[in-house]
């Protein structure tokens, strides 16, 4: 839905995140398929075993900071939409407690301290309204509620629960 408002996804974090990824799997692909046998690979193999704890743990810390700190429950980021320099893209964040039906979905400036930032308008929302007695989702219900807090969110003004 936020795509086809036209806000382009912002991806860059995702990136970030799979190769800081992919940067320990190669180091672990190195050392299993190293191309000679163990007595004369003995050395290339100390040295990633030695290096691979540490990279690990720098990488996954790295990792948890990112999530933690700047993603948060977001499901998504945007750019501000092609040719409009008087806004910030968006930052989508979504939330289900446990054992709750009630779904909050958050639009707000993925740039708050932003001049042009508007304020974060949220639905809150049993998502039992959003499925049939069969349990299919109609995705058009989700669909309208969506455009309809992106609209809001528009127009600058908070939305009361």
């Amino acid at each position: 839905v936020v795509t086809s408002k036209g806000y382009p996804e912002d991806v860059r974090l995702s990136n970030i995140r799979l190769f800081l990824g992919a940067i320990v799997i190669v180091i672990a692909l190195f050392a299993q398929f190293y191309n000679k046998k163990f007595p004369e690979n003995r050395n290339f193999l100390m040295a990633c075993i030695a290096s691979y704890p540490f990279f690990y743990v720098v990488v996954n810390g790295v990792l948890q900071v990112i999530i933690r700190f700047r993603e948060k429950n977001a499901i998504m980021f945007t750019y501000p939409p092609p040719g409009i320099f008087t806004s910030t893209g968006l930052r989508v964040t979504s939330k289900l407690p446990r054992f709750s039906d009630i779904y909050t979905l958050t639009i707000a400036s993925a740039d708050p301290q932003s001049k042009s930032a508007k304020p974060s308008v949220q639905l809150s929302k049993s998502v039992t309204q959003w499925f049939t007695k069969d349990g299919v989702l109609v995705e058009g219900l989700v669909w309208k509620d969506v455009e309809a807090l992106l609209e809001e969110y528009a127009k600058g003004t908070k939305k009361s629960k």
